[in-house]
């Protein structure tokens, strides 16, 4: 549900305006350092509420500002401008933050575990990030399938010029638009921060993922990207729990062979490569379904 908290935001961002946005894993970033200094100040919750606005002000002011003008030179030059920011940002926060782990604690009021199974506790701050994240899910469909505005938003990435002519400013539309994706990029930074690290290359170690996420499902499809986080989440799950192996299928190696390459590959356990499935995963999603589970394919 955290990895679909930040999809949700970068599909929002391509589905609306067609910009796959390299930095949208520092924006989460971003949210995360500013919901701890916020909540150093004045408590988690003011933090929660205020930090989102905070990062959505910041990307709506680079899309604006940045990439606007760089639009008119086609996707590339975009990809290359996020590219470019999302190095910028990581440096920017080491420059505040420094390179340590800060101390961004969960709240009190849920510090405690919310039910126990098989004798393993599982925490009430687990369960209230579920929670914000379905909200989210139900919000963001209710709003762009079911309102004028989700309506007025769709009809400004494919028809500008006819939205324009009945009196909406699309640019400020495409960047409020761009502006709420890096929001909820944020809002899943404040909520993951005191259940992960929160450091200032957290942007890198789950930026890679969540293009998986978004690809898996589908590029600009909402409802993909809560199916595609849900499956490769349980993929990477189960997989480190599980000690098979090619040796323990089918038996060790023959005597005649001794290849060391050969009997490493044999003998290596699905929870050594479990980091990796998702990749495998996107890989056979490609070869069979290049448009991901519910995307639509390009006409």
């Amino acid at each position: 549900m955290l990895l679909f908290l930040m999809a949700s935001g970068l599909t929002v961002i391509f589905s609306m305006l067609g910009v796959l946005n390299f930095a949208h894993a520092s924006f989460y970033m971003l949210g995360a350092f500013f919901g701890f200094q916020i909540s150093r100040w004045i408590g988690f919750w003011p933090a929660l509420l205020i930090a989102p606005p905070l990062v959505g002000a910041i990307g709506a002011a680079v899309e604006r500002y940045g990439l606007r003008p760089v639009h008119k030179n086609g996707h590339v030059a975009e990809l290359l401008f996020t590219f470019g920011l999302a190095f910028a940002i990581e440096e920017v926060v080491q420059i505040i933050w420094g390179k340590s782990p800060v101390d961004f604690r969960v709240p009190p009021v849920l510090d405690f575990p919310a039910f126990t199974i098989f004798s393993t506790n599982y925490p009430a701050y687990k369960m209230f990030m579920l929670l914000v994240s379905i909200v989210i899910f139900a919000g963001l469909l209710i709003v762009l399938k079911k309102t004028r505005i989700g309506l007025i938003v769709q009809a400004a990435l494919t028809h500008p010029h006819m939205v324009g002519h009945l009196g909406h400013n699309v640019g400020r539309i495409f960047m409020l638009v761009f502006g709420v994706g890096t929001a909820l990029a944020a809002v899943a930074g404040v909520i993951a921060g005191p259940a992960l690290v929160t450091q200032s290359n957290m942007a890198g170690l789950l930026g890679p993922i969540l293009f998986v996420v978004v690809v898996v499902g589908g590029l600009g499809s909402l409802p993909g990207a809560f199916i595609a986080s849900l499956l490769i989440g349980l993929v990477q799950t189960f997989a480190v729990s599980m000690d098979g192996s090619l040796a323990s299928a089918f038996g060790p190696l023959g005597p005649g062979n001794k290849n060391p390459f050969v009997a490493d590959i044999w003998n290596v356990t699905i929870a050594q490569i479990a980091p990796i499935m998702p990749y495998f995963l996107l890989v056979l999603i490609l070869i069979v379904r290049p448009m991901g589970l519910l995307g639509k394919r390009e006409s």
